[in-house]
């Protein structure tokens, strides 16, 4: 309120002093320019000037409210585009979605023809165009997206590498990946999608190689990693030992020579420990097995690796029997050494020792090879009936421990299970 009464009151006060001044002085304006003549009074003149601008003004409001009706009737106006290309995006973006295909390629096609910033518009129409079986489209599609957009050739290109991953294309997707990593080689997406393809050609070998870069480049987290790495390096294990059963002499330079190149991290880990042992066996050396397993067994005890220590024949079983006989101090309940231990009393000839032993193992829990091995002895020894006995009970445990169809086709290839159950 106060602000509006000063307001008036200046208006008043500056009325006033115009008032003023043109009774003091209406003053005079001539203009003469050849044949034209203005005369007037300064302040006629003054008012003349500022009804001019005030015209001036008034015509510039008129003709851009004029031209904003305009764009509203006209249908071809800039403000109508922008607004169909909005629309046709929105559809596009949400047929493809919900996996409407044709209707996605058509609206995002439409799309990227008018829109200023056309990348999303192409490489959305480039799937559904895919998705479709239009190949042939889903390329063109992606090459004028290069063309508007050549600074976005990363984008591009993976998305070309994943729609011919999902075609079945997986040379030229492997292609489009290395030229992306050759010129991004820590390109995060890039080694992505170059590790699942190799999982999907079990490229063992070459997974392996890119192992450290994936780490690196933290593509994955540490749990999924740690998990890719042993499937990886297990199923290179097992290739090596399959190549080796065909090279005679030299059947363990595969094998050893993979063992060698693999981390010295990784070398520690007890499931890759185990596949190697496995992998020896394999190919006629269980004296390695034996001396990898001890070491790895004296640095850290894990139940995998003793059940795999009684499975190897080292150089000398007796003292393979008193290694493990002196890790049941500290753990005198362990079925899987209890198991172990009769195994190797069995190696040793030592028939009423690997009894105690058995029997004390299917004392803590029922598993089916303490039960095979215990009636293998009975029935050797001649007690025929405990042994059927015993086989029938094998049978009966090995029947409810089979894997579903879920279960098989998650084991690694070459893996063992960890324990017997």
């Amino acid at each position: 309120m106060s602000r509006l009464y000063l307001l008036s009151v200046l208006v008043i006060a500056g009325a006033a002093l115009l008032g003023l001044a043109i009774a003091a002085d209406a003053g005079y304006v001539l203009i003469r320019y050849d044949r034209f003549r203005y005369q007037s009074s300064f302040w006629v003149f003054v008012a003349v000037i500022v009804a001019l601008w005030l015209a001036i003004l008034g015509l510039r409001m008129l003709l851009r409210l004029l031209g904003v009706s305009g764009g509203l009737i006209n249908p071809w106006s800039r403000r109508h585009r922008s607004r169909r290309v909005r629309l046709a995006a929105r559809r596009g973006l949400l047929d493809l979605a919900e996996g409407r295909w044709a209707r996605a390629l058509r609206h995002l096609r439409r799309a990227a023809s008018q829109d200023p910033q056309p990348l999303v518009h192409y490489l959305g129409a480039a799937r559904a165009a895919n998705e479709l079986g239009e190949y042939e489209e889903s390329d063109s599609l992606l090459r004028q997206a290069q063309e508007q957009e050549p600074q976005a050739e990363v984008a591009i290109d993976l998305t070309r590498a994943q729609l011919q991953l999902a075609r079945g294309d997986a040379q030229q997707a492997q292609e489009t990946l290395q030229r992306i990593r050759d010129r991004h080689p820590r390109q995060r997406e890039a080694l992505k999608l170059q590790q699942q393809i190799y999982v999907e050609q079990q490229n063992w070998s070459a997974l392996c190689a890119l192992l450290p870069e994936l780490r690196k480049q933290r593509v994955m987290a540490e749990e999924p990693l740690l998990a890719l790495e042993r499937h990886a390096w297990l199923a290179a294990l097992a290739e090596a030992g399959n190549q080796g059963l065909n090279e005679g002499e030299t059947a363990l330079q595969p094998l050893t020579g993979l063992w060698q190149r693999m981390p010295s991290a990784l070398r520690s880990d007890p499931v890759l420990i185990d596949g190697y042992a496995e992998q020896l066996s394999r190919l006629g050396a269980p004296e390695e097995a034996e001396e990898i397993l001890r070491g790895a067994l004296k640095r850290d005890y894990v139940e995998r690796l003793v059940y795999r220590y009684g499975l190897v024949r080292g150089r000398d079983p007796a003292r393979q029997l008193q290694t493990g006989e002196c890790w049941l101090k500290a753990h005198p309940n362990d079925p899987v050494l209890l198991l172990t231990l009769g195994r190797l009393c069995l190696l040793n000839q030592l028939w009423g020792k690997a009894r105690e032993y058995l029997e004390a193992s299917l004392s803590f829990r029922r598993s089916v090879e303490a039960c095979t091995e215990l009636a293998r002895l009975l029935a050797q020894l001649g007690a025929v009936e405990r042994s059927n006995e015993l086989f029938q009970e094998a049978l009966e445990l090995f029947d409810q421990s089979l894997p579903g169809p879920a279960a098989m086709a998650d084991r690694v290839p070459g893996s063992q299970p960890l324990v017997p159950v």
